[in-house]
């Protein structure tokens, strides 16, 4: 295992530990916190191991985060109409 997956597994436990806590903002600032260090993490695994590994890390930080995803998506179909 090299480093870009150990360093996605690690942000994986650190999702859920972080999960678990409580929070008074419904963990939206954790959230942010973590998209920001997600998505160049994801970049970096797809650098090292290619595309196939990169999306399914990517599904398994969607699985997650999957909140604001929703909203993401909501947001731009709203745009859309």
């Amino acid at each position: 295992m090299n480093t870009s997956l150990i360093l996605a597994c690690v942000w994986a436990v650190v999702a859920n530990v972080l999960a678990m806590t409580p929070s008074r903002d419904n963990h939206w600032t954790r959230a942010y916190a973590l998209i920001a260090v997600g998505i160049p993490l994801v970049g970096y695994v797809t650098y090292e191991n290619g595309p196939w590994i990169g999306l399914l890390v990517l599904a398994a930080g969607m699985s997650v985060l999957r909140w604001p995803v929703i909203y993401l998506t909501r947001w731009l179909r709203k745009l859309s109409d």
